[in-house]
């Protein structure tokens, strides 16, 4: 009897945070390596994956997601002050997170393109942004208005938290708060 040479089942979850141990350590997703550490072949995990960026959009959103659940459990304030102080809290973790730093600075056009359009990153954003200002009392925002302002209120902090990448240059973070504490006062 001849061998079938068994293929390794392996599942987007499975794959997802293998991607993210690799992330937190690498600073990178390196295609061939992950493949390695999980025991696939770079075919099956293309498979599952699709793209190297559709890959690290969900490695990123699930880190994000993360950063942002403890930033809203960790909230103190209620109303625009809490959505304020849970986005302090997420930004802040962000920008001491190594790993993420080094992708941006290692590899900034895929940074781009996977944080700001292909990736789907800023629309989960938008998303969960949305979330948090259905959580605020004393909100609320129409549902019309609600989208726009999450959309808003979400470029405004990547416009903050990204503009060297974007721009070459930092922006003053008490200006992106300026501005994002207008847009959650103005549109309400």
């Amino acid at each position: 009897m001849g061998s079938t040479g068994a293929r390794r089942v392996v599942s987007r979850e499975q794959v997802v945070r293998g991607a993210c141990r690799f992330f937190l350590r690498h600073g990178r997703v390196d295609m061939d390596a992950l493949a390695t550490s999980l025991a696939i072949s770079r075919a099956t995990l293309y498979r599952v994956v699709h793209s190297r960026d559709g890959l690290l959009a969900d490695v990123l959103w699930a880190l994000a997601d993360r950063s942002l659940d403890r930033a809203r459990r960790e909230r103190t304030n209620g109303g625009v002050e809490g959505v304020l102080e849970v986005t302090r809290r997420f930004v802040a973790e962000l920008r001491a997170a190594g790993p993420f730093r080094a992708f941006l600075r290692g590899e900034p056009e895929t940074a781009a393109r996977v944080l700001f359009h292909s990736g789907g990153v800023h629309r989960r954003a938008v998303s969960a942004q949305k979330e948090i200002l259905l959580e605020v009392d004393g909100g609320p925002w129409s549902t019309a208005a609600l989208d726009q302002v999450a959309f808003l209120y979400v470029r405004i902090v990547e416009s903050a938290l990204y503009a060297e990448l974007l721009t070459g240059a930092p922006l003053d973070p008490a200006l992106a708060e300026t501005a994002a504490r207008t847009v959650l006062l103005q549109h309400r």
